[in-house]
């Protein structure tokens, strides 16, 4: 059973935009017991590995994997002698070592986007990792997101007769991920109880410098764009043209999307 949200010591942290409204996702499709054991992959920032691990309590055991070692000293900086069934290390989701024990529950918040460019097959690994039985529930932003942003930069790259740089972003933006290829992905892997979810979400930013630096969409998003540039200078002159008419592709809207699916028990 749930503990319920006045008595939890690890809630979800109200403060984050980004990663928060994807875990709520996450929770909503994940089942989880007493005892359970999960994996989380691309842990990050522990959210939601912290909810997670109080939710399945002392009897149960919580590993989050991140290939960043930062994030994994933050976690445990975090954690501190608290929720001991709770573990953090370093690895690549995508070669998760063969010795790993199956896992009731494999979860992963924000993590799908970072299977490229052999998503189908990352997620067929990752789940033979998974009990027979067992539930996996992943969340990404979707293809769809942020497509006013694209839309606008398309524009002013087209205005400028810059062919290479539009068929680069072009390819990057269909490299994402859709809910219908996560869908067939794991009919064709023979999952059940398939769900596939989508909720969109606004992200605030101020034109200029405040949408170029802004800390989700530079660091995340804006920087393939950049990287559709030989030129980076041109890069830049484009780029502050696109922020300065930021009141023409607002609202930012990303699509957020949750997966869940059940391995069938043999």
């Amino acid at each position: 059973m749930e503990i319920p949200i006045e008595k939890q010591a690890w809630p979800l942290p109200k403060s984050d935009y980004w990663s928060t409204p994807f875990a709520e996702m996450l929770l909503h499709h994940l089942e989880l017991f007493p005892g359970a054991s999960v994996l989380d992959i691309a842990s990050g920032s522990g959210i939601p590995a912290f909810h997670i691990a109080e939710q399945v309590g002392p009897d149960g055991q919580v590993l989050g994997l991140d290939l960043h070692p930062g994030q994994i000293l933050r976690c445990r900086t975090a954690q501190g002698s608290h929720l001991p069934w709770l573990r953090f290390a370093q690895a690549d989701m995508r070669a998760l070592p063969a010795d790993l024990e199956p896992f009731d529950r494999i979860t992963g918040n924000i993590a799908f986007m970072f299977f490229r460019p052999n998503r189908f097959e990352a997620l067929q690994q990752l789940i033979g990792f998974l009990k027979p039985g067992g539930q996996i529930v992943l969340t990404f932003p979707a293809l769809g997101t942020f497509d006013s942003i694209w839309q606008r930069v398309d524009r002013e790259m087209a205005s400028r007769g810059l062919k290479k740089e539009r068929d680069a972003l072009a390819e990057y933006i269909a490299e994402r991920p859709s809910a219908k290829e996560v869908r067939q992905w794991l009919t064709d892997l023979k999952m059940e109880r398939i769900e596939v979810a989508e909720w969109p979400l606004e992200i605030e930013s101020g034109p200029g410098k405040a949408f170029l630096n802004h800390p989700l969409l530079r660091g995340g998003f804006l920087d393939d764009a950049y990287e559709c540039f030989e030129d980076q200078a041109l890069a830049n002159e484009v780029m502050d043209a696109v922020a300065d008419d930021l009141a023409s592709f607002t609202p930012l809207l990303a699509l957020r999307c949750a997966f869940s699916a059940w391995r069938p028990k043999e």
